[in-house]
């Protein structure tokens, strides 16, 4: 009987308080969140090094590239000091895309391992098994 009664009592209070908010909300701007606008969603871009955590690990052709053979050594810049800040351009010959990489960064399936004086050494994971392979400058042709 006691649960009743509170239930009835609860039911009345909150009855109330409806007509009251229904009062209010005439005096109230719109509410947008209900259709009666624009809803507005918080959007995210990700622009740090390495995979972008929100794209699915699905895509195969746009993570594959560029390709070792696609690429080509443009010029190094070469800390004799301390060779780890040395810098190397690479372009991708496909769409002209340039590439400033540093010894440990990652691009598309491409491990920059370590940069010489003339050549850059890549470390290409395919197939669950890694392998080392050498992009090196070409030598300057002498124009008559």
């Amino acid at each position: 009987m006691r649960v009743a009664c509170a239930l009835l009592v609860c039911a009345a209070m909150l009855a109330g308080t409806a007509a009251a908010g229904a009062q209010a909300d005439t005096a109230r701007a719109p509410d947008t969140t209900t259709g009666g606008g624009p809803l507005l969603r918080e959007q995210y871009s990700y622009e740090g090094g390495g995979r972008d955590p929100f794209r699915s690990l699905m895509r195969a052709d746009s993570d594959m590239r560029p390709l070792l053979a696609d690429l080509k050594l443009v010029s190094v810049i070469y800390d004799t000091r301390y060779p780890a800040r040395s810098v190397a351009v690479l372009r991708d010959i496909t769409n002209g895309r340039r590439y400033r990489v540093r010894s440990g960064e990652i691009v598309g399936r491409l491990k920059i391992t370590q940069i010489r004086p003339r050549e850059v050494v890549f470390t290409v994971q395919e197939f669950g098994f890694e392998r080392q392979e050498t992009l090196a400058l070409r030598k300057q042709e002498a124009t008559p």
